[in-house]
């Protein structure tokens, strides 16, 4: 929206006689605004997408796109900014250049004395005799609502101040959608409407906080008696808030963030079920299932190639017939519905079974709606099923049907199972063979490395064309280098090529005889990552190819020497930018963002997508590294485990990792699954938003750990503070960074260091949330975990920088605090 018309008010709240054509008083003409008390809100005239046609609005002074809240001539634009306001004979009225009138307040004509116009601090432009009740208003806008309702404004039943969508995003002329609220049947219903009133669809009943699963952002006001009741948007989590009703007939809960004067959106209802018009006939929707529509209990899909619905499994019996639950409801549409009284709400239950036409039942609690029993009859849709919110519905089904599923889901989930046992028999007979035969033939052990000529050496990379076994691992896929050409590569493990130093040992940087950069990892004798580990990593990681990972071009083993030769990354690793004053700077918000999503992908690789199920068991930001374009890599895989595809976890007595990224379960018991790599994942996450190491708080316990630091600021609403300052204040950052990004984020981070391991997402989860805008996460729940080094000091080896590393040590000694 354009920003260039400018504000200049010629005259504020005065009081006018309407008493002849003298009282005309000019309010609003180009480049003029009128300002709300304490400059909250402005009136003005604004040109959406920057089109020709301008039109009289309100929107938040801050607001520098000018999002607008009220449009006045949404169906009459000024052709031109050439418009004025005035106030005449008790009416305000717009006139274009032609001093044609466009819009009016439409006031009768009755003549009033000492009328004011004003716009008030919450953002509604009134006309009221000066001399009359603050709240007795001539005319107000918010009687008359365009696509949003915002803090402070009602939406009443009867009254026709429904949302109307705009056309699209550039033009705010009445679209098809509409969105309103009706009490006719029970309580307040949400209902939808196109082209006025030929198809209306009631969305959801008002449950005493909220529609379904929107944020509670509604507060019934009025006299309960007098049934003159009407529901009042309050603030989003104590932020001005609004509510818009898209060109899509999308509806959608906008929050503003003042600090960044933007609007981020906070809840949607656009998600699959919102797609899916209706799941016909005893079926209900389900975002989170696939298929979406889902039979009810007790009843099949019907014989149709499309979905059209369910049918019972056994028909009705009547007075024997028993009640299912569904929890977390939308309610069916309302057709062929009762609404009574009942001092007994038991008695709902009651009269349904009675009623041989009765399908459902469903009791508005005693403490909202002074006990309402709702009862269906025919047949029930429209319904979906939420994560949280909505109601719980009871629909009638036959005594023998108690439990029973869709006969198609229960053959196809038969034909499954049967073809996953013939599966493993045939995987199981398969290994058996191939073990056997393996046993026939003797172990072809490594070769010493030959000795060569450096001449010979500069020519090529020694590479034994032999199938060689490291134990019983196979490694045709991957080339044995020659210890001469790496020594060569590497200036002879110069310091000057030392590229880091850990635990493990030292990795240095080279370069082979065709240009080609690589890195070293050189395994010290008194490696922390022993035989075990190295022919782990190197059978581990030969098999796996994906962008997320390091590649591994080959290795090396002479005498007593061990080495890995890795790809060389040109930017290090992640922790050496994130926690670098001058590097960190450079990590600007959409470069973390991408980050987080590369590590997530890589996860999701190894736990799902990969030839096997990896588990790392030691992710953390010194283990991903960076490429030349900053793309994240994991690595170091000598303390991964390869899970079979039926299993979930398993347990060790001797655990491995680093401080300040293991899970309770992990840590205290040794329990390790795909969910403790999603523990460390969301510790890795919270570092690069709030750029702090883990590790430093294990150092103190002050706040627990990072995520019981990020927890407190979290529920304390001091959510902006977790974010490193470098990327919010930066000039170079601040103009990309995405406030709602970040704090989703947080949200994910949270939801993955949970303190149970079956409360946290997968990682197909975490991808999910990070891709979707409409999404709403739940809640996490407060970690209460502190894993303390106490007696381990004796088993910890410094890695770098405040990095420690548990090498192989008994659960038993873990001390929880």
């Amino acid at each position: 929206m354009s920003g260039k018309i400018t504000i200049f008010v010629l005259l504020l709240f005065l009081p006018i006689s309407s008493t002849s054509s003298s009282d005309d008083v000019l309010l609003l003409s180009k480049n003029e605004t009128l300002a709300s008390p304490g400059d909250v809100f402005e009136l003005g005239f604004f040109n959406p997408g920057k089109v020709s046609n301008w039109y009289l609005g309100i929107w938040l002074k801050q607001d520098p796109d000018r999002t607008a809240l009220w449009v006045a001539n949404r169906d009459h634009p000024l052709l031109g900014s050439h418009g004025t306001l005035r106030f005449f004979n008790s009416n305000l009225i717009l006139f274009d250049r032609n001093n044609n009138h466009v819009w009016s307040t439409s006031i009768d004509g009755t003549v009033r004395r000492d009328v004011v116009v004003k716009l008030l601090k919450n953002g509604n432009l009134v006309v009221k005799e000066a001399a009359s009740d603050t709240n007795q208003f001539l005319w107000q806008s918010f009687d008359f609502p365009t696509d949003s309702i915002f803090s402070g404004m009602k939406m009443r039943t009867g009254t026709g101040n429904k949302l109307k969508s705009w056309i699209n995003p550039n033009d705010p002329s009445t679209g098809v959608h509409f969105l309103g609220v009706t009490e006719e049947i029970s309580g307040f219903w949400f209902y939808e409407e196109q082209e006025y009133g030929t198809e209306i669809n009631l969305v959801d009943l008002w449950n005493g906080y909220s529609f379904g699963d929107m944020p509670p952002i509604f507060q019934v006001e009025g006299d309960t008696s007098s049934q003159q009741q009407s529901l009042v948007m309050t603030t989003n989590h104590g932020k001005f808030s609004r509510l818009r009703l898209g060109p899509e007939g999308i509806y959608e809960v906008y929050t503003w963030f003042s600090k960044h004067r933007e609007w981020n959106l906070s809840w949607s209802v656009n998600d699959s079920c919102f797609l899916i018009s209706s799941c016909k006939s005893y079926s209900f929707c389900s975002a989170y299932t696939t298929p979406r529509c889902n039979c009810i209990e007790g009843f099949s899909q019907k014989l149709d190639i499309t979905w059209t619905g369910c049918t019972r499994v056994t028909n009705m019996s009547c007075s024997q017939d028993r009640f299912t639950t569904l929890h977390n409801m939308k309610l069916p549409n309302v057709r062929d519905v009762q609404v009574s009284w009942s001092s007994d709400l038991q008695n709902c239950e009651e009269n349904c079974l009675a009623n041989c036409h009765c399908t459902a039942w469903f009791v508005e609690s005693e403490e909202e709606r002074h006990g309402k029993c709702v009862t269906w009859y025919g047949e029930l849709e429209g319904m979906r099923n939420y994560t949280f919110g909505g109601h719980d519905l009871h629909v009638r089904i036959a005594p023998t049907d108690h439990g029973v599923v869709d006969k198609k889901t229960k053959n196809r989930n038969i034909i499954i199972g049967f073809s996953i046992g013939v599966s493993f028999f045939l995987l199981v007979s398969f290994i058996i063979f191939r073990f056997w035969k393996r046993k026939q033939k003797q172990s072809i052990t490594i070769p010493e490395p030959i000795v060569t000529s450096q001449a010979s050496i500069m020519n090529e990379v020694v590479i034994s064309s032999k199938r060689h076994t490291l134990g019983d691992m196979k490694t045709e896929e991957l080339p044995l280098m020659d210890f001469e050409a790496i020594a060569i590569a590497t200036n002879t493990f110069s310091n000057t090529n030392k590229l880091g130093k850990g635990g493990f040992g030292i990795v240095y940087k080279g370069r082979l005889i065709d240009g080609k950069e690589i890195a070293v990892k050189r395994l010290s004798e008194t490696s922390s990552q022993g035989t075990n580990e190295f022919e782990n990593e190197v059978s581990l990681i030969a098999r796996l190819q994906h962008i997320n990972l390091v590649r591994l071009l080959g290795y090396c083993v002479n005498k007593g020497e061990k080495m890995l030769i890795y790809e060389y990354l040109e930017n290090l690793s992640l922790d050496s930018h994130l926690f670098d004053k001058s590097r960190s700077a450079k990590l600007n918000w959409p470069l973390r963002f991408d980050i987080a999503k590369g590590i997530a992908r890589g996860l999701l690789y190894l736990h799902q997508d990969s030839r096997f199920r990896i588990i790392h068991r030691d992710l953390k930001v010194s283990n991903v590294l960076l490429d030349k374009n900053m793309i994240p890599k994991i690595s170091d895989f000598g303390m991964a485990r390869i899970f079979g595809r039926d299993e979930t976890e398993a347990c060790t007595r001797k655990v491995v990792g680093t401080y300040g990224y293991m899970s309770p379960e992990y840590a205290m018991n040794g329990i390790f699954s795909v969910k403790s790599d999603v523990f460390s994942y969301g510790i890795l996450l919270l570092e690069i938003i709030s750029g702090k190491r883990t590790t430093g708080f294990y150092k103190s316990c002050d706040d627990l750990s990072l995520h019981g630091w990020v927890w407190r600021n979290w529920k304390e609403g001091k959510r902006l503070d977790i974010i490193d300052p470098i990327i919010k204040d930066s000039t170079s950052s601040s103009l990309v960074f995405k406030t709602h990004e970040a704090l989703k984020c947080i949200h994910i981070g949270l939801l993955c260091v949970q303190d149970r391991a079956e409360d946290r997402p997968e990682m197909s989860s975490v991808m999910v949330m990070f891709g979707s805008e409409t999404m709403i996460l739940p809640e996490p729940k407060q970690p209460e975990l502190c894993v303390g080094r106490g007696p381990l000091e004796p088993e910890l080896s410094k890695q770098g920088d405040d990095e420690w590393t548990v090498n192989q040590i008994s659960r038993s000694v873990i001390d929880a605090r």
